[in-house]
């Protein structure tokens, strides 16, 4: 049975929320609810936000017009109207756009007749630019947002075990697609996990955290050319007791985690993937991708994917670290000392 992903391998989230009964906490929040709507829904929002408020406007100023009888004057050059060449709902719509978008073209003019006409100008001048920095910087932000960079930091489509030193290690591989670098990249690695407690609590989705680097500093990443993440499989880690017999038939999740500061904007960038157990490859190597070429360092991102098979031994790494205890033991008595010669 193929598990179901908790995060996709492009980042996303593969998480709903249901049965959400306090929806008003969205609209608390309504700056954010607004980015966060997909792109035809904040085009369809910011181009009803500027046509209701004309219209809305534009019904109040003729409005104003018809309460006054200017309407009924138009062909009466001695009367001052609130508005000059204001005939209709569709002129005064027209003087509403102009108000608020400070065209001013001239033809349609305020009086300094009408007290009403004059408040009603300063009341949509400030509730305009209200509508204008709202939408604007909702625009902006939504715009400017990190999302597709992202998509410019790739991952390794396998993950593999094998030995770094004598040591297991569970590693995969980063890189990033473009000239302009990730600033302050940092990495993370949990691994998901259903999860039983002694008490008899079930936990579906346990997440527990793999160690790549964090105690040493090596999870904070210059992340020019592709790296290979490490995670030493040591007697922390939830796969000291898993061999490569073990790995095939378990049932989990790595969820991998990228976050940096974007050089060219300075905003924040999260790049996600993640790793099932049929994933990960026992005994097997990245090959390098990184050469040195005329003047510079090349890389060959054709085989950033690619993996070797290495020997590997199919212990885990508890077996493993017993063995060369044993190993290390014996070689240790084995070695005559003074104190055996008479």
């Amino acid at each position: 049975r193929k598990r179901q992903r908790y995060v996709e391998k492009d980042g996303k989230c593969n998480v709903q929320h249901g049965n959400v009964r306090e929806t008003y906490r969205y609209l608390t929040d309504i700056f954010t609810t607004l980015v966060d709507l997909k792109w035809r829904f904040s085009l369809l929002v910011f181009i009803l936000a500027y046509a209701v408020t004309w219209l809305f406007f534009g019904l109040i100023w003729w409005f104003i017009a018809y309460c006054r009888g200017d309407l009924d004057h138009l062909e009466d050059h001695a009367w001052t109207p609130c508005v000059n060449n204001l005939n209709g709902f569709v002129s005064a719509f027209l003087f509403s756009i102009e108000t608020e978008t400070t065209i001013g073209y001239g033809h349609r003019v305020i009086t300094d007749k009408c007290p009403e006409g004059i408040v009603l100008l300063l009341l949509q001048a400030i509730l305009g630019s209200m509508v204008n920095a709202f939408m604007v910087g909702c625009m902006f932000v939504k715009i400017s947002q990190p999302n597709k960079r992202a998509e410019t930091l790739v991952f390794s489509s396998h993950a593999v075990v094998s030995l770094r030193d004598d040591r297991l290690c569970l590693m995969f591989r980063v890189g990033d697609l473009r000239d302009s670098h990730i600033v302050e990249a940092s990495i993370r690695a949990k691994l998901i996990k259903s999860k039983q407690t002694q008490e008899g609590e079930f936990i579906p989705l346990d997440q527990t955290d793999l160690s790549v680097g964090f105690e040493t500093g090596d999870d904070r990443l210059f992340l020019v050319s592709p790296l290979i993440i490490s995670h030493e499989i040591d007697e922390r880690s939830p796969f000291w007791d898993v061999s490569r017999h073990q790995l095939e038939k378990d049932d989990f999740e790595i969820v991998v985690i990228l976050e940096g500061m974007v050089e060219a904007t300075g905003m924040t960038c999260q790049a996600r993937s993640s790793y099932l157990a049929d994933e990960v490859l026992w005994g097997h190597r990245f090959s390098p991708v990184l050469s040195l070429a005329e003047g510079c360092y090349e890389v060959d991102y054709g085989g950033f994917h690619h993996t070797v098979p290495v020997p590997t031994p199919a212990c885990s790494a508890r077996q493993l670290a017993a063995a060369a205890a044993r190993r290390d033991a014996h070689l240790y008595w084995s070695i005559p000392s003074r104190l055996d010669q008479p």
